[in-house]
């Protein structure tokens, strides 16, 4: 697994799905600390409008451009919806966050050829 944890890693755009509505949140932190360590990333969140001043977008569809990697900070019934939209966009890599991942949506993945880690948060990683 650490392998492909540093394959990931070295991947610079990134899109992070969850709950922005406070610094408390962990997607929000995320967020940011991908940012301070150089990676384009695009928060994803029908709910919000903008974070720090930067657009938040409805879906991964919505991007300007296809993420490398989808960092999921989401309940498990969302992860298994969004599994679908990587899979549909050609998307490799899925991040799926503590609380994030649920069996279906790992066997979904990984038997659509995504490259899947869980249980590991990138938050610490980055720093």
């Amino acid at each position: 697994m650490q392998d492909i944890v540093q394959e990931m890693l070295m991947q610079k755009v990134w899109a992070v799905l969850g709950s922005f509505a406070n610094e408390e949140k962990w997607a929000y932190k995320i967020y940011k600390n991908l940012k301070k360590s150089g990676y384009t990333v695009y928060p994803v969140n029908p709910r919000l409008k903008e974070i720090d001043g930067e657009p938040c977008y409805q879906n991964l569809e919505s991007l300007p451009q296809v993420p490398e990697v989808v960092n999921l900070v989401t309940p498990p019934q969302a992860t298994e919806k969004i599994v679908e939209q990587c899979i549909k966009l050609g998307i490799k890599y899925v991040w799926m966050q503590p609380g994030a991942e649920s069996e279906e949506a790992i066997k979904k993945a990984e038997n659509a050829g995504l490259n899947v880690i869980h249980n590991t948060c990138v938050y610490k990683l980055t720093l």
